[in-house]
């Protein structure tokens, strides 16, 4: 059997912080990260916590399905935010939650007895219509269904694009997107940041240099570097996720070469830690938390209205965060 001590070591915090985090002490000051680990390492564990029966009322239960692995999950915390979202608004109005990764074994085995479905990433239609036979009250965040025959929620990534690359072209005529590649059924699934940036340098006659690779902080790093090696590093970086800006900015302390003074730097997503980098990182704000409260929200409307959700696409706007990165 699991012990707090076993959790502990898991989640490489101390017993004492395991403790009151199961117990859900809101004065303890953590980060939600470590809240979100201490509980998925729990759940990893299988920690039952001796309690006295008490009878909790659930009007509904959501399952959710994440695409990424927890292990993926933890290393870019675009998904995880999302969950985070979904799960504040259900603990929020006491509903039930049936949390499986799309990694795990027979996952769509776990569930059963649903009354709205969250399927957060990248499906394909073969994994849509099986979680339609599951459920048919059902959302998508951060898939673009197009035609649009189910609910999703995505981001305005056109006018993010737009709004990051007027910001970066009031001084720069030279420009590297740094981005990651994401696959459904090991078809590559086309990222419309990487879309809307070529469209924009090609109307705007603006330099630009594309490099594809994860969207983790290594990625960044071998990315920059490669950039670095080959001569052809610009006056500006636009990153499409903060973990590789990071790994950018890592890449280009490395070499001497100053931020901003030599080169601008901009993230998407606006993390916590990057509050904290040297610099400041400039970047999108992805309001990915607010995606997934809102997708629980509408899932938990529509079985009050003994109805199952139509299909919708809904559009949620990014906003430009400035920091010390860019001039």
């Amino acid at each position: 059997m699991a012990t707090i001590k076993d959790i502990a070591h898991l989640a490489g915090v101390s017993s004492a912080s395991v403790s009151r985090i199961l117990n859900n002490d809101l004065t303890l000051n953590v980060p939600q990260e470590t809240r979100q680990r201490v509980i998925d390492a729990a759940n990893q564990l299988g920690y039952n916590k001796k309690r006295k029966k008490k009878i909790i009322e659930t009007v509904m239960t959501i399952g959710i399905i994440q695409w990424l692995s927890p292990v993926q999950e933890t290393e870019d915390p675009y998904y995880l935010s999302i969950r985070q979202g979904v799960e504040e608004f259900c603990f929020q109005n006491k509903i039930g939650i049936k949390r499986v990764f799309q990694t795990d074994i027979d996952y769509l085995n776990h569930l059963d007895h649903i009354q709205g479905l969250v399927c957060i990433g990248k499906y394909s239609q073969q994994d849509i219509e099986q979680f339609k036979r599951i459920c048919p009250n059902i959302i998508f965040l951060d898939m673009n269904i197009e035609p649009i025959h189910e609910c999703c929620i995505i981001l305005d990534f056109k006018n993010a694009i737009k709004k990051a690359m007027d910001y970066l072209t009031i001084k720069h005529t030279a420009i590297a997107y740094l981005g990651g590649k994401e696959y459904i059924n090991e078809q590559l699934y086309p990222d419309p940041r990487k879309q809307y940036f070529e469209k924009y340098c090609l109307e705007n006659d603006i330099k630009y240099t594309i490099l594809e690779e994860q969207f983790s902080i290594e990625a960044g790093f071998n990315m920059t570097n490669e950039l670095i090696m080959n001569n052809q590093l610009p006056t500006a970086i636009f990153a499409a996720s903060d973990p590789i800006a990071i790994g950018a900015l890592r890449a280009l302390k490395e070499h001497h070469i100053k931020v901003p003074e030599d080169i601008s730097l901009m993230g998407f997503d606006n993390i916590e830690t990057t509050n904290y980098t040297d610099p400041p990182l400039t970047t999108i704000f992805a309001p990915t938390f607010d995606m997934g409260y809102m997708g629980a929200r509408h899932l938990f409307d529509a079985y009050n209205r003994h109805e199952n959700l139509s299909p919708i696409k809904i559009l949620m706007p990014c906003f430009l965060i400035e920091r010390e990165s860019c001039k």
